[in-house]
Parts: structure tokens; C-alpha cells; sequence
């Protein structure tokens, strides 16, 4: 295997919005909040907000249509200064919390969001929900959702569905009062010059299956499809896998996972979000997760936003009944 230098860190390449950029985007957000009764779930209010996506302010289109271009090495798209109101409610403790009027942050996220393609979600997850809350859960502490607060483990969003999101948006709208909480995410891009070449080859063929997370129900009876975790050109694949419920088919699978775990370990990122920080990835060649924190359930913990999108809005039509957002 060969080195790498360390990356630069994510906040380098940061895209920093000006005040008056942030003010914009804020005054579009405010549009939002009127339109179509501001229910984010509806048909019109996404119609309404794809128009307002297209005049976001151009330093912002700029770097998001680069991005959906070209994800550079680490594919994380960072953006910095976004509005939140400085005035928020208690961060919510109930399971399944979500976003279903257009509050600012959640109408600022959507706008960005549909830049880089159509916004869905699954019934199975939120309630359908196209803008969800990422907030520690009582009792879920040691579940590895986005509800737990013990290490979350690395993995590709939803990693078990046919139609993964090819983008997840991540907007923090209250920091960690902790400063434990950071978003860890590291690319196969990074991770792939640090593979023997044994373990390409078994990570490229057809040797692991992904169980469904807790969010989703877990597993049912009919066992999961097998898959490989690197797929597409040998020299820059995508990566399909999640550390806490893909499970390698036999010894040489096994060990090609952990070298591919420990590549991971050394090309990660961990970021501390700030109020205003959206951390956009990349699916397809990025895998994220999360460091251990200790809730307070006291109405300060971390809050965040999460909105998916794809690229290809047509491949899933099968599976949204009525041509709308949410896959069954």
C-alpha cells in the first residue's frame, strides 16, 4: 500500500457566503414562508421553491453546480453563513421530529439543495418527511440511527435501497453545546491509493449484503440482496457500504472490509458544525458518520436538518406513487 499526504481540512475549501449573500438567501427563505402556505411536503411549495433555488445568489449557484460537477477528492461541499434564526425552540426530543413548514433554515436548505438535484424521502423513514430533524432521541442512545449518540459508524445513506440518495444535505441549526459532536466523513477517493490490491478486487465483486438500518424497520424475511462495495471504473468507483450493517460473505471479504475500514480511519474528516453550516455529500463517493457525544436533553443539544436529493429524478418514478417525492 502507499502513502498520502494529509488532506487539507474541509473548512479550507469552504464556501463563505457575505453577509449581504446571506441576507439574499434569507429574503428567498422569507418567500418560501408564504408560499403555498409554506407546507413543505406540497407539490406547489416545491414548485415554488425550484424557482427561488434558481435565483440564489450566484457565488452560492457557482459552487453548487461545480460541485454536482465535479466533487473533488474529499466530496463534501461545505457552506458557511447560511440563515438560521438566532431565536429557536427547544431542540425537539421526540422520535421522528421533522420539518413540515418552511421554517428559514429548512427553506434556505431546500433551495440550496434543489441546485443539485430533485429533493425526496422514504415513507418508511420520518414519515416521508422531505426536510428531517438529526436530533439524540432518550432511550435511543446506543442505536446506530440518526437519533443515537454513541459513535455513528461510517456509511453510505441508506446503503440498502436501490434508490440511494445521491446527495445528503446536512444544515445545523444548533451547534453541539458539547463541542463532541463533530460530522466525520471520508471519500473512496482518498481511501482507494492506501487498497492492496487484493482487497480491490474482493470489494469490487459481489461478496457482501446491507441490512436495512432501525429506521427502517431492520431486516425483514427475505434476505438482502449481495452486492459488491466498489463498483463503476476501477480508478475512481463509487462506494456502497455501511460499517455497522454490511456484512462480508466470507474470510477474504471480511479482511478486504477492514483494510477498507482502516483506509477510511486515515483519510477522515471530522468537522464541528456551526449554526449556519451546511455539510452537503457526495453518496455515491462518500461515506459520513459521526462522533460519541453526551445529550443534555435539556433543550440546547445539536439540531440539524437533513434533506436527500438525486440526480436522475425519472429512475425512481416506479417507486412514487402519484409522481410525487417520497419512494415507498
Amino acid at each position: 500500500m502507499t502513502e498520502t499526504s494529509s488532506p487539507p481540512a474541509l473548512t479550507d475549501t469552504a464556501v463563505v457566503l457575505t453577509d449581504p449573500e446571506r441576507e439574499a438567501v434569507a429574503r428567498l427563505a422569507g418567500e418560501l414562508g408564504r408560499a403555498a402556505s409554506g407546507v413543505v411536503d406540497s407539490a406547489a411549495w416545491l414548485a415554488a421553491a425550484r424557482d427561488v433555488s434558481v435565483r440564489l445568489p450566484r457565488h452560492l449557484l457557482s459552487a453548487t453546480r461545480e460541485f454536482r460537477y465535479h466533487a473533488g477528492p474529499d466530496g463534501v461541499l461545505l457552506i458557511r453563513n447560511l440563515p438560521v434564526p438566532e431565536e429557536l425552540p427547544a431542540t425537539p426530543t421526540r422520535p421522528g421530529s421533522v420539518q413540515r413548514t418552511a421554517s428559514t433554515a429548512a427553506a434556505a436548505m431546500a433551495a440550496v439543495m434543489l441546485q443539485l438535484g430533485e429533493v425526496i424521502a422514504y415513507r418508511s423513514e420520518k414519515s416521508g418527511a422531505l426536510v428531517q430533524d438529526v436530533v439524540p432521541v432518550p432511550g435511543r442512545e446506543r442505536q446506530q440511527s440518526n437519533a443515537g449518540s454513541v459513535r455513528l459508524q461510517m456509511h453510505t445513506e441508506n446503503a440498502f435501497h436501490h434508490h440511494r440518495p445521491d446527495y445528503v444535505g446536512l444544515l445545523c441549526v444548533r451547534e453541539d453545546p458539547t463541542g463532541d459532536a463533530r460530522l466525520c466523513t471520508a471519500s473512496i477517493r482518498r481511501a482507494l491509493p492506501l487498497l492492496s490490491r487484493d482487497a480491490r478486487q474482493a470489494l469490487s465483486e459481489q461478496r457482501f449484503m446491507t441490512e436495512p438500518p432501525p429506521s427502517f424497520g431492520g431486516s425483514g424475511s427475505v434476505p438482502p440482496p449481495v452486492h459488491p462495495i466498489l463498483r463503476g471504473a476501477p480508478d475512481d468507483p463509487d462506494v456502497l457500504v455501511d460499517f455497522a450493517s454490511t456484512h462480508p460473505l466470507d474470510d477474504g471479504a471480511r479482511r478486504a472490509m477492514e483494510e477498507l475500514r482502516t483506509a477510511f480511519e486515515r483519510t477522515t474528516h471530522a468537522l464541528a458544525l456551526s449554526a449556519g453550516d451546511l455539510a452537503v455529500v457526495d453518496n455515491r463517493l462518500t461515506v459520513h458518520g459521526r462522533t460519541s457525544f453526551a445529550p443534555r436533553y435539556d433543550g440546547t443539544d445539536r439540531w440539524l436538518h437533513r434533506v436527500y436529493a438525486v440526480t436522475d429524478h425519472r429512475r425512481s418514478r416506479a417507486g412514487r406513487p402519484g409522481g410525487g417525492s417520497v419512494l415507498d
